[in-house]
């Protein structure tokens, strides 16, 4: 068996100089060549391992012939952002574990299975450049309208599912401009904005409208959204940062990985005072957490230091081991490459400030690993007699969101479970509410942006039933 082909990667020096793309992305040959990897399974699991169902055996065929156009319609069937999930989605915990390859029992794929989402990549680039992304019109409309709240990936897909049964979808963002968290959560140099654009548009240009700067809940209420309209989605995702709730969480200097990165990606203060959006550039950062956002903040911390002229120190705390970190490997691998350092089976105790109220440094315990918890994992066990002392002059705290409150306090007639997500119906995705629908993170907690769109393909059948029933009564 052939080894896997990877594509070429900006050295580890160069990357931290910018936000430039890390990754290059296959060639026609290399694709062809890892394609041709694929066994082509009677029974292939890598299909059952991806959250939308895109046919991977046969995508992966029609590369394995050149006809790669081809390959890019198959995987839009299924999936509206190939290009985006290509780089994005956590291939080694869903199609690429999956994969006969990858062997058996792994927490996550191994380096033998099938690259797919580089795979999946190549293809939607090339749909985009040569085809347009197959959106040169736009659809006929029936009158029907749909209010789309939030334009993240469950919006926007459920937008375009929509707008392929000809009904007009009418996206409401808060901020000025669409993606979520798509725009505001991901770093350029894992999702270029061009190509966030192109995918967005490509949607949109079958039928729909996007209107920003509208906080729904504040600018204007739902019930009227649904006087106005035929029905509603919300997808308005897990905007709410959580906390540790140690002492000087309050302090200067100490951000929220949701504000960090949303200054960065969307409001350009890497480019300070270009964009009138200051950030603070600490000569030492603590990121505190192990997922993709983590990650995603540690590789930015870096980057700014070196646009500073500062020699990059940037150490991630982590209360389990390297094993347990639910972030991607290929994020892991390149915030190590990057110079990113690790506190593995460290649990913060307190922040530390100094007299004008900016955090100076953090106070830490050492954990040892206990029995597994809910989420399988072993639960990190605080060593009160083994103290840590970090010092640092910025922190950014990555333990994960919750759902967006803005909209769901005010309207109380919605009915939540008990962690703040809204109820839907497991199968159209309907709330407690007439005519309303839920997907994403606001109905299924934080998770990919495959899995939200997997929700809002849900909600778009659903939407549809309810408005044939409408219309026939």
């Amino acid at each position: 068996m052939k080894e896997p082909i990877h594509p070429s990667e900006l050295d580890p020096k160069e990357r931290i100089t910018g936000f430039k793309e890390v990754i290059s992305g296959y060639r026609e040959d290399q694709a062809v060549e890892e394609a041709r990897r694929c066994l082509q399974c009677k029974n292939p699991l890598c299909i059952q391992g991806c959250p939308v169902g895109i046919d991977i055996k046969k995508f992966i065929a029609h590369i394995q012939r050149g006809k790669f156009l081809r390959a890019y319609e198959i995987i839009k069937e299924k999936n509206r952002f190939p290009s985006i999930c290509g780089r994005v989605c956590p291939a080694e915990y869903q199609c690429r574990r999956a994969c006969v390859l990858s062997g058996k029992h792994a927490p996550y794929a191994s380096a033998r299975a099938i690259q797919i989402h580089f795979l999946e990549r190549f293809a939607g680039d090339y749909g985009l450049r040569h085809a347009g992304g197959r959106a040169s019109s736009r659809l006929p409309r029936d009158g029907r309208r749909v209010a789309i709240v939030g334009s993240g990936p469950a919006g926007v897909c459920c937008a375009g599912e929509l707008a392929r049964a000809g009904v007009t979808p009418v996206l409401y963002e808060a901020l000025h401009l669409p993606g979520g968290v798509l725009r505001y959560g991901i770093p350029e140099f894992r999702l270029p904005r061009d190509v966030l654009r192109q995918e967005i548009d490509t949607i949109l240009s079958a039928g729909g409208e996007v209107i920003p700067n509208v906080l729904v809940g504040r600018t204007c209420a739902l019930d009227e959204l649904r006087e106005q309209y035929d029905a509603v989605f919300l997808g308005v995702g897990a905007g709410t940062p959580s906390f540790l709730g140690i002492p000087g969480e309050q302090l200067g200097n100490v951000y929220s990985a949701n504000e960090y990165l949303t200054r960065v990606n969307l409001m350009q203060a890497h480019h300070f005072p270009e964009y009138h959006t200051p950030i603070h550039v600490p000569a030492r950062a603590v990121v505190i957490g192990g997922g993709n956002t983590a990650m995603d903040a540690a590789r930015v911390a870096l980057r700014l230091q070196a646009a500073q002229g500062m020699k990059p120190e940037v150490t991630v705390v982590y209360r389990r081991t390297e094993e347990e970190m639910p972030c991607r490997r290929l994020e892991l691998l390149h915030a190590q490459e990057e110079g990113v350092k690790f506190k593995f089976l460290t649990q913060p105790v307190e922040f530390q400030g100094d007299a004008q109220g900016r955090v100076r440094g953090l106070r830490a315990v050492e954990c040892r690993l206990g029995e597994k918890d809910a989420s399988g994992r072993r639960r990190p066990v605080p060593q009160p007699d083994r103290p840590l002392q970090i010092e640092c002059d910025g922190a950014v705290i990555a333990i994960g969101l919750r759902p967006n409150q803005v909209l769901t306090r005010l309207t109380p007639q919605l009915k939540l479970n008990s962690r703040g997500e809204i109820e839907v119906d497991s199968q159209t995705m309907a709330t407690s509410l007439a005519g309303v629908f839920a997907g994403g993170d606001i109905a299924g907690g934080e998770g990919t942006v495959i899995e939200a769109m997997g929700m809002a393909k849900k909600a778009a059948r659903g939407i549809l039933h309810f408005l044939s029933g409408k219309n026939s009564s």
